[in-house]
């Protein structure tokens, strides 16, 4: 965990990159900004994050809190409006954070990778898939945002 500064140092990061729906043709370009909180006295960390997609009017907005934190691992709760609250786990290695979540009664699950590459920058990729055959695939990049 001591070379991952995403989701453990508080702070900005922004993100951009493409998201592919299996529903659709064509590639759409989003953009992302994260807010990560400073760890509670509880040892929990909250986050929210802001998604624009190009063509897409409304911005989606995603809450996060980190629990349970330890050198290789933590638990993750993942809250919007689509899906109300979904319970996950996460994954810590030397290079990557991974982001696992499965909600059998609303079938849906999700895996999120930031693989680090340089220093506050992560590459990006993730899928969700529901039981209606919906899948989302995103490629894409974070970095911190230094204070200007």
């Amino acid at each position: 965990m001591k070379d991952h500064t995403f989701i453990f140092t508080p702070g900005k990061w922004l993100g951009e990159g493409t998201i592919k729906l299996n529903m659709a043709k064509e590639e759409m370009r989003f953009f992302t900004r994260w807010t990560i909180g400073e760890k509670d006295q509880s040892g929990i960390i909250t986050t929210s994050q802001e998604i624009e997609i190009s063509g897409i009017g409304d911005l989606m907005k995603n809450e996060f809190l980190f629990s349970k934190i330890k050198e290789d691992s933590f638990a993750i709760e993942l809250e919007n409006q689509s899906l109300g609250k979904v319970i996950g786990k996460g994954v810590i290695t030397k290079k990557i954070i991974a982001l696992e979540f499965r909600q059998g009664n609303l079938g849906f699950e999700g895996l999120e990778l930031y693989e680090l590459d340089g220093k506050d920058k992560y590459k990006v990729h993730a899928e969700y898939a529901t039981t209606e055959d919906f899948r989302t695939i995103i490629h894409g990049k974070i970095w911190r945002k230094l204070d200007e």
